[in-house]
C-alpha cells in the first residue's frame, strides 16, 4: 500500500488574507490525519506575499497542537542561513512537547535573492557550501555525537531528551542523495521542483544508504505536485490555476495563486505555453485511474509526498481525500 504525505507551502488564494490561509493549512491538516497522511510537513519561502510558510517550526507547533497522531515536520528549514545549534534545539523542544511526531525536513537554499539571504543571516557569508558540515553538526547536537575535537563538543543543546525526531534533506540530484546515505538520514527527492535526475539519485541514495544515529534503515519520500479529481476535465480545469501559479514563480511574479475565473482571461505566448508543458513534468493529474496509473510508474519509494496547490480550497481538500481512498 502507498503511503501519503503532505507539504504544504500555506499558499494564498487569490480573495483570501493571510489568516485564511493558515486556517486553511489548520483545517488539512486535521483532515489529512483523519484520511490516513503520515506526514504534513510545512516548507520554507521568504519575501513572497503568495506563500506564507516563512516560519515552519512556529506553524509546525501550532499545527502539532491540533491534532494527534500524524506525524509534522519541516519541508525543509533552510540550514545555511541558521546556526544548527538553534535549530537542534528548537527540534528537541518541539520533540519533548510531542513526543514521536515531529520531523526535521533541511534543505540547501538561499532562501529567495542574495538580497533575501543577506536580510536572514543579518549581511553573513554564504554558507550553501557548508552544507554537509552543517548536517554534520546539527546530527552531532542533536544526538550529542560531535566529534572529541569538535569546537564545541561540550555545548550540549536542551532540553535534554533521549528520544530525537528523525532528519531528512531534500535534494534533487545524485550528489544529494549520496550525501544523505553518508549521513545515515532520510532523503527528499523534490519532483516538483524538478525531475530530472529522479531515478538515478533515488537508485544512488537506497543502494549507498549507512546506517547511523539518526536512521537504521533508507527512507525516501518522493515529492511532487498532484491534483485529483472526479474527472480528468475538471482535473484539468482546476490544474490551470496551478500551471498560472507556476509561469508566475517561473518569472518572478505574484505567488497568490490566482482563481479560475482570472486564469481564464489571460492570453499566453508562445514561451509561456513552452513553460507551462515543462512544468508539467513535475505533476500528475487526472482522475482516480489516472493518478494511480501515474503513481505505479514512479520509483519505488518509501511514501509520496504531495503539494496540491489550487485555488479552490474543496477542490483542494477533495483531491487529497480522493488520492488517499
Amino acid at each position: 500500500m502507498m503511503k501519503f504525505s503532505v507539504l504544504d507551502q500555506v499558499p494564498v488564494s487569490r480573495g483570501d488574507t493571510v489568516e485564511d490561509a493558515i486556517a486553511k493549512s489548520i483545517e488539512l491538516a486535521k483532515l489529512t490525519e483523519k484520511w490516513g497522511y503520515k506526514r504534513y510537513w510545512i516548507a520554507e519561502h521568504h519575501n513572497t506575499a503568495g506563500l506564507v510558510s516563512s516560519s515552519p517550526e512556529i506553524m509546525m507547533t501550532r499545527l502539532l497542537s491540533v491534532t494527534e497522531r500524524i506525524a509534522v515536520g519541516s519541508g525543509g528549514i533552510l540550514l545555511p542561513l541558521y546556526s544548527p545549534y538553534k535549530i537542534a534545539e528548537n527540534a528537541k523542544t518541539m520533540e519533548a512537547m510531542f513526543p514521536g511526531r515531529v520531523n526535521i525536513g533541511i534543505g540547501n537554499s538561499p532562501g529567495g535573492t542574495e538580497r533575501t539571504r543577506r536580510a536572514l543571516t543579518d549581511d553573513g557569508p554564504n554558507k550553501l557550501r557548508d552544507y554537509t558540515r552543517m548536517t554534520e553538526d546539527l546530527i552531532g547536537f542533536m544526538h550529542n555525537t560531535l566529534s572529541q575535537n569538535h569546537e564545541f563538543r561540550s555545548v550540549k543543546a536542551g532540553p535534554r531528551i533521549n528520544h530525537m525526531p528523525p532528519l531528512w534533506t531534500l535534494g534533487l540530484t545524485e550528489n544529494g542523495a549520496r550525501r544523505a546515505a553518508a549521513l545515515g538520514i532520510g532523503f527528499v527527492f523534490g519532483a516538483f521542483i524538478n525531475p530530472k535526475h529522479m531515478v538515478q539519485a533515488l537508485k544512488t541514495y537506497y543502494s549507498e544508504f549507512k546506517p547511523s544515529a539518526v536512521m537504521s534503515e533508507p527512507h525516501a519520500i518522493l515529492c511532487l505536485f498532484i491534483i485529483c479529481s472526479e474527472t480528468n476535465e475538471e482535473a484539468e480545469r482546476h490544474a490551470r490555476t496551478l500551471d498560472h501559479w507556476l509561469l508566475n514563480v517561473t518569472y518572478g511574479r505574484d505567488t497568490t495563486i490566482p482563481s479560475i475565473e482570472e486564469v481564464e482571461q489571460k492570453h499566453y505566448s508562445a514561451k509561456d505555453l513552452e513553460i507551462i508543458r515543462e512544468n508539467r513534468r513535475r505533476c500528475i493529474i487526472g482522475d482516480p485511474q489516472k493518478v494511480k496509473k501515474a503513481l505505479e510508474q514512479l520509483p519505488a519509494v518509501d511514501e509520496v509526498m504531495v503539494i496540491c496547490n489550487v485555488h479552490d480550497f474543496e477542490v483542494k481538500k477533495k483531491s487529497y481525500e480522493l488520492l488517499q481512498q
